[in-house]
């Protein structure tokens, strides 16, 4: 535990100490959210900044896990993943430390800017904003997992750049964060079923007062499904050296 202690500290250090990381973290999800709200005014019957509040804080935990996850391929080159790995602590407390640093730094970002809600027009109330940053907890602990099980095989930041955009992308534009569900052909209907990150969205909208298109419970329930199953993948992977490890 001592160990997941300090790397989830080291994490924390690393974050606040780039300051340009600090903003570019929480200002780019901003300038989305004002572009993109103002560009679809006129599109949805509700508000279109309100619309957009809870896909656009998924986002910031998206952003937040790239990047915390994308430091395991330069602490590989630099040497430092190799003196964790060879110390006498479990692989998985690792894993945990890795983890939890990165779904601490979602949380703070992702509420930072749920914050911004009442110039939306979406009153805060404080049940729902602790449900809301629970919500932001699980999909940041869930998505810090699946950036660990790409970044852990990948030997290059532009390899996971490129994963990035092909994959964790279209996995927030297709979760209903973008446009709503209703009138979507029968496909995209079904990968937005499909889509665990969905779940994670419409939960944040039942915490913000707005309503979902599915039960809270069944949101939250596949929520916390989705991140036990990538943490558990994630420490697995841990196990078996990755090719940067032998170089």
């Amino acid at each position: 535990m001592r160990a997941a202690a300090a790397l989830v500290e080291r994490e924390l250090l690393r974050f606040f100490r780039q300051r340009n990381r600090v903003a570019g973290a929480l200002a780019q999800p901003i300038i989305f959210w004002v572009l993109f709200g103002a560009a679809f005014r006129a599109s949805f019957e509700m508000p279109s900044y309100a619309f957009f509040l809870p896909g656009f804080a998924a986002l910031t935990v998206l952003f937040t896990a790239i990047f915390s996850t994308m430091s395991i391929i330069e602490d590989r080159h630099e040497g430092f993943l190799q003196g964790v790995l060879v110390a006498p602590v479990a692989r998985g407390w690792m894993v945990v430390g890795k983890v939890l640093g990165g779904t601490v730094l979602a949380v703070l970002q992702g509420t930072l800017f749920l914050l911004l809600a009442p110039l939306a027009g979406v009153p805060l109330q404080v049940t729902g904003l602790l449900g809301a940053v629970g919500i932001l907890g699980m999909l940041g602990f869930s998505l810090t997992s699946l950036g660990f099980i790409i970044a852990w095989r990948m030997d290059s930041t532009q390899g996971y750049h490129a994963i990035m955009s092909v994959f964790l992308m279209p996995m927030w534009l297709l979760s209903g964060a973008f446009f709503p569900a209703a009138g979507l052909g029968p496909v995209l209907a079904w990968i937005l079923r499909l889509n665990p990150m969905t779940y994670g969205v419409d939960a944040l909208r039942h915490c913000l007062g707005m309503g979902g298109e599915r039960a809270i419970g069944t949101s939250v329930l596949v929520s916390v499904g989705f991140a036990v199953v990538m943490f558990l993948v994630a420490a697995r992977i841990a196990r078996r050296p990755a090719q940067g490890d032998l170089r």
